[in-house]
């Protein structure tokens, strides 16, 4: 989530409270009571819990359903917190108070499609990156479209303010844009526009399960995103890496990115 995709859209109903909403409790480890010191260690910001702040709604990454926080972000940080042997708390945030590093003054964890730059860098660690997070062409098996050169002269959509949005018009796409990705998603689905470019992860969900889309091409911008951690904790910081070790290892990232974004994940 670069900070001009989304904040511009999102933080501003939420940044007068940044963290109003308070913390939305989930089990992570069936009801461990583990002292606010835990395994090796590394101080909790709450005794028994591991606090993560991420800015809720963002589809498929954290979001609600059926009263439950769920998302490709979620499932990673309900493993975190088994790791750590505590629950998991997640404490609804504005991107702005993530982005800049605020939000770590209240909780463990930065976890909500972080992209790695270098500014934040200057102002948190993060991990090791967990999603190559690339763009993507999108369109109907039936609009002929196999790639960015059959889509200059017909009618491409993407995300306003976006990367997107920036890569279109590099490429000299004269595409049309929408406020939100839900927007474009719906232009798509009705026809209206012939084919919708942005990033790999939101597009991916929105036609995992319509079959008459499809991403045609991918584009290798380098955008990767990251868990942030306060700047200097190297204990957790080595914690966090070795869960996204363990869960790259033994497969269980593969399945959450293919469970969330469909094949146009990588």
């Amino acid at each position: 989530m670069q900070l001009k995709s989304l904040a511009t859209a999102k933080m501003t109903a939420k940044a007068a409270a940044v963290f109003a909403a308070g913390a939305l409790t989930l089990t992570a480890c069936g009801g461990s009571s583990t002292p606010a010191a835990s395994e090796g260690g590394i101080e909790l910001i709450n005794a028994g819990k591991l606090t993560v702040c991420s800015d809720i709604p963002y589809e498929p990454f954290e979001f609600e359903k059926d009263g439950e926080t769920v998302g490709f972000d979620v499932d990673i940080a309900k493993e975190l917190a088994k790791d750590f042997g505590a629950e998991l708390s997640i404490v609804d945030s504005s991107f702005e108070a993530i982005e800049t590093g605020t939000a770590l003054t209240q909780c463990d964890l930065g976890i909500s499609s972080i992209s790695i730059t270098d500014t934040r860098k200057s102002v948190m660690d993060f991990s090791t990156p967990y999603l190559d997070d690339d763009l993507a062409l999108v369109a109907s098996e039936d609009s002929g479209i196999t790639g960015l050169e059959d889509a200059k002269g017909k009618k491409v959509g993407v995300q306003q303010a976006t990367t997107g949005a920036d890569y279109a018009q590099e490429q000299g796409i004269d595409a049309q844009q929408f406020e939100d990705t839900g927007l474009l998603v719906q232009a798509l689905e009705a026809g209206t526009i012939d084919a919708a470019l942005g990033n790999q992860s939101v597009l991916g969900y929105a036609i995992k399960d319509q079959p008459k889309f499809k991403s045609v091409e991918d584009f290798a911008t380098g955008e990767q995103l990251g868990i942030s951690i306060k700047k200097g904790n190297t204990a957790m910081l080595e914690k966090v890496n070795g869960t996204l070790e363990r869960l790259t290892e033994d497969g269980s990232l593969e399945k959450f990115k293919t469970t969330w974004f469909g094949e146009t994940a990588k």
